[in-house]
């Protein structure tokens, strides 16, 4: 029998870079259907916000409308894959089910079940690596199977490991053939959730799941508003899609100085427009560019450039590696990787707002409220009302464009945990989680467990000073005057600390502190001397997450 491929997207929103595409490609089917699973989990158990949901239907449409030039679409199925699989497989006859691996602990306990399925129905699973730069699987493998926590051990793990070269893209594809649309949609069961953890961010009613094949059998991904959601909610200027990715890519690999020599430390959180980084990661993210292509298209730039070129971590490649890693340990801990109960790598800290947990040891969802006092200082972070200018210009950026510099990062999670509020960086993540356009599992959860110095970073007492630490970089106060209007006519003295100037000058900015916009919702540094006394206190205990589990099994 010819074969029959099905080819399932998922992190691989592209046709450069695409070694599972190839694959498929190179078994000369006679019938070829790209394939999206509308998976409810994504939709109903994460935090994810309007302008993450834009950037992925923007990527999804180009992808369709490249696939249609070449006489194919990209069929969207809105069903549980677990419940789709086992009709597709059937009904179009598959002979090989292709996708790109996923390290995450909830894509690789899905896959295993659809690859039962596809065993079931005599079809060949066609898993390749091309998320990451290396098979995570292999790295974890070579550390004996513990989770990675450091750059030099997963240097060591990848020894002798090679990445190989992109692939080139197709230049055309097979058809699809009878979709047999009426079949599938009478065995297919519609999904109807239990919970859904974004009901209170929703404008309008979920009808995404009302159909399995979309209004009118179009096999199109939802709108926004079919999620739920307002469109001028997302406002996010970082657009979807692998044409842009590529343009962002070349435009950046054209200046040879800025890519031989990038040193992300010394890049300016204050930048914005263009940002002082490739902002790349959301593309990357959802795999509109692939993340080998951007690591030879540098290391050829760096091979071949007469200067001397910065070196790993902080150079573009060795941003990469932190992503590596953090797959990795992600991959070493498991499920608990996004928590502190049960995570074998994470620090212990009686942090406020933790995760809270039923008798059977099953996270509680939604999280009872804490003290009143906390949940409000929570809320002041989130939303940048804190009264701290540089802190709160970072939180509006992160809200309305769905992604903030790496050290802007740094400061607010620092202060939302070990530097002021001392609230579980658990609650920061979550955030993050619904907010970011970039936002992935692994990298997430693994950059608030070094920020908070839960693991992977111990050096508690190096703090960020929310006034002088944005002075180093900026002066002016151009990322506080674009998110923060309130604060636009204040003189560059008094930008970061504006409960400093004089009531004249708060009067002519035409911005009186504590009434249009707030005072600083804590003493920075009484607060941080109280958290250091905690840290410290913490640190000596030596606990880790999986110690909790061990003491609830006694």
């Amino acid at each position: 029998m010819a074969p029959r491929v099905l080819h399932w997207f998922r992190t691989d929103l592209r046709l450069h870079d695409a070694p599972a595409l190839v694959k498929g490609l190179e078994l000369k089917p006679e019938a070829f259907f790209p394939v999206w699973a509308w998976d409810p989990y994504f939709n109903f158990d994460c935090p994810v916000g309007p302008n993450r949901y834009k950037f992925l239907l923007e990527s999804m449409k180009e992808l369709d409308g490249k696939l249609n030039k070449m006489g194919n679409k990209l069929h969207v199925f809105r069903a549980a894959p677990t419940d789709l699989f086992p009709v597709l497989l059937k009904q179009w006859k598959i002979t090989h089910l292709v996708y790109e691996r996923d390290p995450a602990p909830y894509a690789i306990e899905r896959d295993e079940s659809i690859k039962k399925i596809a065993q079931d129905a005599n079809v060949e699973v066609v898993d390749i690596v091309g998320h990451t730069l290396y098979d995570t699987d292999a790295v974890v493998e070579k550390h004996k199977g513990e989770p990675l926590t450091s750059a030099q051990a997963l240097k060591s793990a990848v020894k002798g490991m090679e990445i190989p070269r992109p692939p080139q893209a197709p230049k055309e594809v097979p058809k699809a053939d009878d979709l047999h649309l009426d079949a599938i949609k009478k065995e297919v069961k519609h999904f109807k959730p239990e919970h859904d953890v974004n009901e209170e961010h929703r404008k309008g009613k979920m009808t995404a799941y009302d159909s399995v094949t979309g209004p009118k059998d179009s096999l199109e991904p939802p709108t926004l508003a079919e999620l739920g959601y307002d469109e001028k909610e997302a406002t996010t200027s970082i657009p979807g899609g692998e044409d842009e990715a590529l343009r962002r890519l070349n435009n950046w690999m054209e200046d040879k100085d800025a890519t031989a020599t990038f040193r992300k430390p010394q890049t300016s959180p204050s930048e914005y427009d263009p940002p002082a980084t490739t902002q790349l990661s959301p593309y990357i993210k959802f795999g509109a560019l692939g993340v080998r292509e951007f690591y030879w298209r540098v290391n050829d730039v760096m091979d071949e450039y007469d200067g001397e070129t910065s070196s790993e971590p902080e150079n573009l490649p060795g941003q990469l590696m932190f992503r590596e890693m953090y797959f990795a340990a992600q991959l070493g801990v498991g499920k608990a990787y996004t928590q502190i109960r049960g995570n074998k790598i994470c620090r212990v800290i009686d942090w406020k707002l933790c995760n809270a947990y039923d008798e059977d040891g099953e996270q509680i969802i939604p999280r009872p409220k804490g003290p009143k006092e906390d949940e409000e200082m929570l809320e002041k972070w989130k939303h940048g009302n804190t009264g701290f200018p540089f802190l709160d210009a970072a939180m509006r950026q992160l809200k309305q464009e769905g992604w903030m510099h790496h050290l802007a990062r740094h400061c607010v999670a620092g202060f939302l945990t070990r530097g002021q509020l001392y609230i579980s960086w658990e609650r920061g993540a979550e955030v993050f989680d619904r907010y970011l356009v970039d936002r992935d599992p692994g990298s997430n959860a693994g950059n608030w467990m070094w920020l908070s110095c839960s693991c992977f970073f111990a050096q508690y007492f190096r703090n960020y000073g929310m006034t002088t630490f944005p002075a180093k970089y900026d002066k002016s106060g151009k990322l506080v005057r674009k998110y923060c209007p309130e604060l636009k006519d204040f003189p560059d003295k008094f930008i970061y600390k504006p409960w400093e100037a004089p009531e004249d000058v708060q009067k002519k900015a035409g911005c009186i502190i504590g009434k249009d916009y707030p005072e600083p919702m804590v003493d920075e540094k009484a607060a941080n001397k109280e958290c250091m006394g905690k840290m410290k206190e913490q640190y000596a205990k030596k606990q880790y997450g999986d110690s909790l589990l061990k003491r609830k099994a006694k």
